[in-house]
């Protein structure tokens, strides 16, 4: 089955096109990021302007790469949610009307569940069951995986995601945008033992994150040590990093060697754009392998979003013949245990 994916949730345009028997034929992808610089963050109607018009040159290059044409197509699939609405009703929109003009069936996909499923991309991918860590800018999330949709929650932020933090984190200290990443940069050359962070939540039973306590503690250490510019010294910004960093990856490693503990599972993928973090992939690595843990994950290029995840999450739904109307859905929070498992699909 050849299926196109169509990402467009956020700030990134993405298309791909897929196939059942030889895997991923072609990826395109088109970031916003330099758009929204200049305000500092995302602004919802600019990005939803510009998938407008991306998206159709980008189905263009990616089916020349692929060398294939749209009346070869045996699906198609969206992102549904989560995200901004906006942003999503432009892959919806476009995916419905091929749908429609090529008599093909269309599917919206769960955004998370692709994040989830992108490690699959790769020539050695997990086996189910498995336990998940889904790390972005929206969702920090320990999931049991017991197949495609069979989603068990086993905790989440009670406050703002890992990803979040890393943002607004990198905002307090002015860096540019996108914050997190950049942060995560200057990280590598600071002292993450110059000061004492905390490590939210992990001195108690449970699997739940909260980052908004670490947030705090880094606002009043960047206050203690203000210059006469209203900023900390560089060497501080990037021990500051360094520290914020490693209380992050330290909470997160905790908690999925403590689910790994309690389930029993011998296997976790982490997956989401945090997820390409290499501090959080050397420690998973690291603490999970003396303890029995297999880690898996995405390539950099799938961590963020792709079309790719998408195209590769819908065509296993749709070779379980589940497909949607001509109705576009457009989903902005979505919980991701809401979905149906395969299995489900085939009894109905």
């Amino acid at each position: 089955m050849l299926v196109l994916g169509i990402e467009t949730s956020c700030d990134e345009t993405g298309v791909a096109i897929y196939d059942s028997e030889h895997g991923l034929l072609a990826h395109k992808l088109y970031s916003q990021v330099k758009m929204h610089a200049e305000f500092g963050g995302v602004v919802p109607e600019l990005a939803s302007r510009d998938h407008c018009r991306k998206i159709l040159p980008l189905l263009d290059e990616v089916l020349e790469a692929a060398r294939i044409k749209k009346n070869d197509l045996d699906g198609i699939a969206y992102t549904a949610g989560p995200g901004l609405m906006g942003a999503l009703m432009v892959g919806g929109a476009t995916a419905t009307a091929l749908s429609l003009a090529l008599n093909i069936p269309v599917l919206s996909v769960h955004h998370m569940e692709a994040h989830l499923l992108a490690p699959m991309l790769e020539e050695n991918p997990p086996s189910f069951p498995f336990i998940a860590l889904l790390v972005s800018g929206g969702h920090t999330q320990l999931v049991s995986v017991e197949e495609i949709g069979g989603y068990q929650l086993l905790g989440e932020s009670l406050d703002d995601a890992a990803g979040e933090a890393f943002d607004k984190t990198a905002k307090m200290l002015d860096l540019d945008y996108p914050g997190g990443p950049i942060l995560a940069k200057l990280a590598e050359n600071g002292n993450r033992n110059r000061f004492a962070f905390p490590r939210p939540m992990t001195d108690r039973p449970g699997l739940d994150f909260s980052f908004s306590g670490l947030k705090t503690y880094t606002r009043n250490l960047i206050d203690k040590h203000k210059q006469t510019n209203g900023l900390p010294d560089d060497e501080t910004i990037a021990d500051i990093c360094a520290g914020f960093q490693e209380a992050v990856v330290d909470t997160l490693v905790i908690k999925c060697s403590r689910a790994a503990e309690a389930s029993g599972s011998r296997t976790l993928v982490i997956a989401g754009g945090v997820s390409a973090n290499s501090r959080l992939r050397h420690k998973l690595e690291v603490v999970l392998e003396k303890e029995g843990v297999e880690v898996f994950y995405a390539r950099h290029e799938f961590c963020t979003d792709n079309g790719a995840m998408i195209a590769y999450a819908g065509c296993q739904r749709l070779l379980a013949g589940q497909s949607n109307n001509l109705q576009i859905e457009a989903i902005p929070r979505w919980p991701l245990d809401q979905l149906s498992s395969l299995n489900q699909v085939n009894t109905l």
